[in-house]
């Protein structure tokens, strides 16, 4: 009898060992995350100043650079400098704004896309002059505001998707949410920098123009035309070309005391819970007709996981973190988040994955307000993914398909900006941000709350 209960245990154990171990209960060395993030950084970031230095990006399995437009704009030292001066990266931070400087100018005569520009460069060049002083970078950041202007001279108020940097001509007046109402962190910055109200009164008068062309049911629409205000896409939704201006409505309230935007918020959060929240195995975002509200898709992916971090800071912390577990096993499910997933199906939409940091982002600010390490070890489960299947010899690369791994010629300079600055914050032991200081831009930038 002895000798069979003492083999039953034994197997009791054995199975126990077996069994995998739960990486969300697993201790985080934070000291040792936050080294291994700032050492994959340079890692990427050496791969760019070897390969595509003056470039807007680099492409890392071909080590070569492409540039978005006819001349460099330096996309990647711009978005990236705020990075290198959190991760006190002196030396590289030091040769970055050597070649911003010396090289960076908007007297071009090119289209560029006035929402990537703002978020990327205005963004990048605002957080700049706050990290680092020089007044140069604050000079730059109003040129390109100036030059961003004449898109916003629509009917509406609503901007055009494209601007001329040197002839203010403007093209492609179908836009979006998006595209439309993310502008106010940056713009209210350069407002409260300069004194020009301008830029706040200008981004906001297209907030409000958006929001006035919301549906009897609280929603938003895909696409509009900026100069008839007429709606040609009513899918509502919260992922990408509608997403960021949910964010910029709590950010822009919280970091300017603005209580129009905290008005706006309340009156279309309602929507957002009634219609498109879904409960299916766990809470989701799904889709749904702006005019009826009927569900159009079960589609939840990468740049819907921005939400748990908007509504943390909203203060709505409960739905939060349901959300964020729902963005854990988009992220699991395959190893690696895909670009989007049917999570009624828990299959792939598209299965790429292009760096995004939004997981990340809404980690961070998950613990930063909730001091729950569960949170720690999502990221810790992020951040080995990434360098398990998106590192290589040069840098780090996007992937085709979740499901092969295959990686692509590309790194955008969010991942530079983003997802690995998010990491970072999440694993140093010090709060190197204070959330009743700064506030991010869609981008990562840090930007200083003035009421």
């Amino acid at each position: 009898m002895r000798q069979m209960a003492f083999l039953m245990a034994l197997m009791i154990f054995a199975a126990c060992a077996d069994r995998p171990k739960d990486p969300l209960k697993q201790p985080v060395d934070r000291h040792l995350m936050a080294d291994s993030v700032k050492t994959e950084f340079l890692h990427a970031w050496n791969g760019y100043k070897t390969h595509a230095w003056g470039y807007d990006a680099l492409k890392p399995l071909s080590q070569t650079a492409h540039n978005w437009y006819e001349h460099s704009l330096l996309m990647t030292p711009v978005d990236a400098f705020s990075t290198l001066m959190l991760m006190q990266l002196n030396q590289e931070a030091s040769e970055a704004k050597k070649l911003i400087l010396k090289k960076l100018s908007f007297d071009r005569n090119m289209d560029v896309q006035v929402f990537e520009v703002n978020i990327r460069l205005l963004g990048g060049l605002l957080s700049a002059y706050e990290l680092d002083g020089d007044p140069e970078f604050l000079r730059l950041a109003e040129d390109l505001a100036r030059r961003l202007l004449p898109a916003f001279r629509s009917p509406t108020g609503m901007p055009c998707r494209t601007v001329n940097l040197r002839t203010g001509a403007t093209r492609d007046p179908v836009s979006n949410p998006a595209e439309i109402g993310t502008y106010i962190l940056e713009w209210g910055t350069l407002s409260r920098l300069t004194g020009n109200e301008r830029y706040y009164d200008t981004a906001k008068k297209a907030m409000i123009s958006l929001y006035q062309r919301r549906s009897p049911l609280n929603l938003l629409g895909t696409q509009i035309h900026v100069e008839t205000g007429q709606w040609l896409n009513t899918e509502s939704h919260l992922s990408g070309m509608i997403d960021s201006f949910y964010e910029y409505l709590v950010k822009g309230w919280l970091m300017f005391g603005d209580p129009e935007f905290k008005s706006m918020w309340e009156t279309l959060k309602p929507g957002i819970d009634r219609y498109l929240v879904d409960q299916h195995h766990g809470l989701w975002i799904g889709r749904a007709d702006m005019g009826t509200g009927r569900r159009t898709r079960t589609w939840f992916g990468s740049l819907d996981c921005f939400f748990p971090a908007t509504l943390a800071l909203a203060g709505e912390t409960k739905m939060a973190r349901r959300l964020q577990e729902s963005a854990y096993r988009l992220w699991t499910q395959y190893g690696i988040e895909p670009e989007m997933m049917n999570y009624e199906t828990m299959e792939t939409v598209n299965a790429s994955y292009s760096l995004r940091p939004e997981n990340l982002e809404s980690a961070y600010t998950l613990y930063q307000m909730t001091g729950n390490d569960r949170y720690l070890a999502m990221g810790k489960v992020f951040f080995d993914s990434l360098v398990r299947y998106c590192r290589n010899e040069t840098a780090y690369a996007h992937l085709r398909s979740v499901h092969t791994k295959e990686q692509i010629d590309s790194m955008e300079s969010f991942f530079l900006a983003e997802t690995l600055k998010y990491a970072y914050l999440l694993f140093h032991p010090e709060r190197l941000v204070n959330f009743e200081e700064m506030m991010f831009n869609t981008e990562a930038h840090p930007l200083r709350i003035r009421h």
